[in-house]
């Protein structure tokens, strides 16, 4: 879509319709849209609290996906999972309705800020996203922020600044990131995901290169030295970067870093001087290596190392990301997203080291095709908990495929259960639990309904 239409239509307040507007993403743009004076509508499949909210907010909501939804509307916005096939997409394409992608119209509102930076990666986007965040408003940018989960320092996914600054989650599904334009581009890994997009790894790292090089002329890039992935996806691209690991060699690395209870706390180094002496209020070597990467975004932006640190202690996590929900029969549970192998193994590990007695797991995979493309990858992760419970599938955007299912996941995993339902898991894991067993519901689906079944 051209960039001056997409201005003209936001600048005039005409209506602009979201489809799929109950996504995190997509919500936290329709308040964004909404902010800058436009009219926002929207639809969505299900009713939820979600879309109830928004219409409490003044933005219009329909239930279902219909052609007359769309109204008056001088522009549809849809997300990433919504097709050409889709009603009120058709019908917007048969009337001359201009139709972008979320990711699109993201892009567009950025080039309003003086320095975009956009945090990328398979993993870890969500979290790392809101420790920049958190140390920015540390430093007082006053920055505008969209992030992929629920941030309770900001009330949500989304915080609009009067600052220059806007930090935003990159995601690579269908190349959404490529619409973006950062002034500081991260890439904080790059593993296989996605298979009903990418063919394979090579595509992935491929996308990566392709967001790499639209970092902006004077920006940087921030890369994990430790991953082989991104240092064959930015090769030869000529980008000035500023690299992160766990070893000397980085830019930006921790001298004697010490874990308790699987926290982590160190001075981060940056080209080899103290930076910053940190200690980490979330769990896990991974949270240590997004630590890194903000550390380096912060020294890129002047902002001193002690203001880094404050703001690195005031980041206590995110919604579904090893999120403790509650203690539970002299147990504890917690709550975390991971869906992906690379994902559930770092969690895991995390747990183990958290753990008092046994680390018991209910997983729901998510999608028939990345189930399939990496079953063999999750029955050797979830094989790392000591009593793994395989739920059923959740399909999300995707129709069952023949063969693949969540019971063969749990044949091939060492120890795994398969419960046909979540309160099938509910009830199996009540029969289990262990005081001092740390419990964890685990998927990218409703999984975590099932802390809500356990009876006392």
């Amino acid at each position: 879509m051209d960039y001056q239409i997409f201005l003209k239509i936001l600048r005039g307040g005409e209506i602009i319709h979201l489809a799929g507007i109950g996504g995190i993403s997509m919500r936290a743009l329709a308040r964004c849209l909404q902010a800058r004076g436009a009219a926002v509508q929207g639809s969505d499949r299900d009713d939820s609290p979600v879309t109830q909210a928004l219409r409490q907010d003044g933005i219009p909501v329909a239930v279902g996906h219909e052609a007359e939804n769309l109204g008056d509307a001088r522009l549809v916005i849809r997300t990433a999972a919504i097709n050409d096939q889709n009603p009120e997409i058709a019908a917007a394409r048969a009337a001359g309705i201009p139709v972008c992608e979320r990711a699109e119209a993201w892009g567009f509102l950025m080039r309003d800020y003086g320095a975009a930076v956009c945090i990328a990666g398979t993993h870890g986007k969500t979290s790392t996203t809101s420790m920049a965040a958190m140390v920015a408003l540390e430093a007082g940018l006053d920055p505008t922020i969209m992030v992929g989960g629920e941030l309770s320092a900001i009330g949500g996914p989304l915080r609009l600044g009067e600052g220059e600054l806007f930090i935003a989650e990159a995601d690579e599904y269908r190349n959404s990131f490529l619409h973006f334009l950062p002034t500081v581009g991260v890439i904080l890994n790059i593993d296989r995901d996605h298979v009903d997009f990418f063919g394979n790894v090579e595509d992935t790292i491929a996308s990566f290169r392709t967001y790499a090089g639209r970092t902006v002329e004077g920006g940087v890039l921030v890369i994990n030295a430790d991953d082989p992935k991104i240092t064959q996806a930015v090769d030869g691209l000529g980008k000035p970067a500023i690299t992160f690991g766990l070893s000397g060699s980085a830019d930006v690395w921790p001298q004697n870093p010490a874990q308790e209870g699987g926290f982590y706390r160190c001075t981060v180094m940056v080209h080899d001087a103290p930076y910053a002496d940190i200690a980490l209020k979330v769990p896990g070597k991974h949270n240590l290596m997004n630590a890194l990467a903000v550390a380096a975004v912060a020294w890129h932006l002047n902002i001193p190392g002690p203001v880094f640190a404050r703001g690195i202690a005031g980041y206590t996590g995110v919604g579904r990301r090893f999120e403790f929900k509650k203690a539970w029969r002299d147990a504890r549970l917690f709550d975390d997203y991971a869906h992906h192998p690379a994902e559930i193994r770092a969690t895991l590990e995390t747990a183990r080291a958290m753990a008092a007695g046994r680390v018991i797991c209910v997983f729901q995979p998510h999608t028939y095709s990345r189930t399939a493309g990496l079953m063999d990858d999750f029955a050797e992760a979830l094989s790392l908990c000591d009593v793994p419970v395989i739920c059923p599938i959740f399909a999300a955007r995707e129709q069952p495929m023949e063969g693949v299912s969540a019971e063969t996941l749990a044949q091939k995993t060492a120890g795994g259960r398969y419960a046909d339902s979540l309160e099938a898991a509910a009830r199996m894991v009540e029969s289990v639990v262990k005081p001092g067993d740390l419990i964890l519901t685990m998927g990218a689906g409703d999984v975590w309904k099932i802390g809500d079944m356990l009876s006392l």
